[in-house]
């Protein structure tokens, strides 16, 4: 059975934003995912309608 890992995020104006990644590595190491969460953070790849990505949310 296929797995999905749901990354959200809090965008700039307030909203959640969510990536999804299907088969993800697993055991899922929990400080790995936040570590990468905060690099996407930083890095301000992606944009949303509600803004950047600004905060890990769960």
């Amino acid at each position: 059975m296929a797995k999905t890992l749901e990354l959200q995020f809090t965008t700039e104006f307030g909203k959640t934003a969510s990536l999804s990644v299907d088969n993800p590595k697993e055991p899922i190491d929990e400080e790995v995912v936040k570590l990468s969460m905060a690099q996407i953070i930083a890095s301000e790849v992606f944009t949303t309608s509600s803004g950047k990505f600004v905060a890990a949310k769960g």
